[in-house]
């Protein structure tokens, strides 16, 4: 049994409501339910093994962090071209193979959010149209220590730690101390 209770909050990506949900043992209870597109997340690798990042201020966190390419899906958009087109827009770069790193909800508890986690290597360059409002700096690191970072908690956003920690797994790649 869900009940669907009206949007109580509709912004620029998400929306917010109270749902009456039956849980699995029977009991009736009420959970907020934050509505997102969901997004995905990009581990571009270059020839040399290093991996793009972006430095970005966050207002939320108050800071900048550590974070991959990422971007929301937009309406009837699938998520590979998302991730294509979020790679090109905020890099400059296009990548030739394209393998899928799994997805990941990020805060299941009350968004609906998944994030979709990419692998592109065999990169070129194109040219960046980066967004209004999206403020960055690009760089690279060596991947084994960018996925050393996101094992020790120095790289903080989820969908960057565990996609820089799956593809270096999938690449055979051992976090560098």
């Amino acid at each position: 049994m869900n009940d669907h209770k009206p949007v109580v909050f509709h912004g620029r990506i998400v929306k917010a409501r109270t749902e009456r949900v039956e849980l699995p043992n029977g009991e009736k209870i009420d959970l907020d339910v934050v509505d997102h597109p969901g997004g995905a997340a990009i581990v571009a690798i270059d020839d040399d093994n290093r991996v793009c990042l972006l430095e970005q201020h966050r207002h939320v966190m108050d800071r900048s962090l550590i974070e991959l390419p990422a971007g929301k899906l937009e309406p009837d958009e699938d998520p590979l071209t998302t991730a294509k087109r979020e790679l090109a827009e905020e890099t400059g770069l296009i990548a030739s193979k394209w393998e899928s790193l799994g997805m990941i909800a990020s805060s299941p508890g009350v968004f609906t959010e998944i994030v979709h986690l990419y692998l592109a290597t065999e990169l070129r360059s194109t040219t960046p149209r980066v967004e209004p409002g999206e403020i960055f700096e690009l760089g690279w690191r060596p991947l084994a220590a960018a996925a050393h970072d996101a094992l020790s908690g120095v790289i903080e956003d989820a969908k960057t730690a565990i996609g820089l920690v799956r593809a270096a797994h999938r690449l055979g790649i051992t976090p560098a101390a």
